[in-house]
């Protein structure tokens, strides 16, 4: 299972939000590129970076830090995964050709599947799908509005698609470091075949443990991390 430290940016800074409510919104940190250079030195495979005021306003606004971001982790051969707001096929190409080396659709995903499809094929091994959901069915647009669709169905398609990886989010969970949503994410983990990460509600290393006991791909960290519950080298531990 791979450890994932993820950065969220909010004007420029490092912040979590809770439950993904943008009005309860904690900030960790001024430098977000130094926490980047941070985890890779702790010995992450791999940081996960959203623009949280992209995600809100449906059009990236970070991009110069993402990118900065993506040189401090290419320094320590540690890739990088972002997204949030990315809504159209040439954002994704300007951000692979920036040095992104994934990036994640959600929103785009739901609304015009058929440009993620092809976004998959035209860039192999490079797309994430994100399945942010609440009670089981994807939430889109900064996860302000519920679509149609289960987690499980998009991940199903993703896999069609030829996604790199599925990260499938609990966002009730995310950044209340109750617990991960490990029994929905197995599930959907065990009716697809590419890597299913599970994301929101890690606190505690028990928690990392019982998502490599259920065979899950891999596991996004966050508040946890910022707020000292355990440090990178603890979870990797754990994996």
């Amino acid at each position: 299972m791979i450890l994932i430290p993820a950065i969220d940016l909010m004007g420029g800074k490092a912040v979590r939000l809770a439950q993904g409510e943008r009005d309860r919104v904690t900030t960790y940190s001024d430098d977000p590129v130094g926490l980047a250079q941070g985890f890779a030195r702790a010995g992450a495979g791999c940081i996960h970076v959203v623009d949280l005021d992209g995600a809100f306003e449906g059009n990236p606004t970070q991009r110069k830090i993402v990118v900065d971001i993506c040189r401090a982790a290419a320094e320590h051969d540690v890739r990088v995964q972002t997204g949030g707001g990315i809504r159209d096929a040439a954002t994704v190409d300007a951000l692979i050709d920036a040095g992104v080396d994934r990036v994640v659709l959600g929103t785009l995903a739901i609304k015009d599947p058929a440009t993620v499809e092809a976004l998959c094929q035209k860039h192999a091994d490079r797309i994430v799908v994100a399945a942010d959901a609440r009670d089981g069915m994807v939430a889109v647009s900064g996860w302000t509005e519920k679509s149609e669709v289960t987690a499980l169905e998009l991940a199903q398609s993703a896999a069609r698609w030829g996604a790199a990886a599925v990260l499938h989010t609990d966002v009730s969970r995310d950044g209340m470091q109750g617990g991960p949503a490990v029994d929905a994410t197995a599930a959907i983990q065990r009716e697809v075949s590419i890597p299913v990460y599970a994301s929101g509600g890690v606190g505690s290393l028990e928690h990392i443990e019982a998502c490599a006991h259920a065979d899950i791909a891999g596991v996004v960290l966050g508040r946890a991390l910022y707020e000292g519950a355990f440090t990178v080298e603890e979870a990797l531990s754990r994996c």
